[in-house]
């Protein structure tokens, strides 16, 4: 059974930071590409940064420079790292497991809370 567990969501004020982590379980971690998207209410689920099973990574335009996306294939974690917090980084944070082109496994976690007001 697969398992992707997202911790670290929180409140916390623009300008700040957060470490977002996700633990897998029930698959081979290392060979699998792994993301963050975010759900904003009443927007789309959006990709925020994917990192791949050789560690390139790709962000989307609004985060780069404060994101951090990187993983560990010991610990089976995945994290981002989110600093200078703003506004409308508010939303549910999804991690997100996928290998296969084309895609023959695509994993998502429950979630996990970011809201970033004053």
């Amino acid at each position: 059974q697969v398992q992707l567990v997202a911790s670290g969501g929180g409140l916390v004020q623009p300008g700040g930071s957060l470490t977002l982590s996700c633990a897998a379980s029930g698959i081979i971690f290392s060979i699998y590409d792994m993301g963050w998207y975010r759900q904003a209410p009443g927007k789309q689920r959006e990709l925020v940064a994917t990192i791949t099973s050789g560690g390139s990574t790709n962000y989307a335009d609004s985060v780069k420079g404060r994101f951090t996306i990187s993983r560990d294939n010991v610990k089976n974690t995945v994290y981002l790292q989110m600093n200078s917090l703003k506004p409308e980084d508010t939303a549910v944070y999804y991690c997100n497991a996928r290998r296969g082109s084309p895609l023959t496994h695509n994993y998502w976690g429950l979630g996990t809370q970011v809201t970033v007001s004053s």
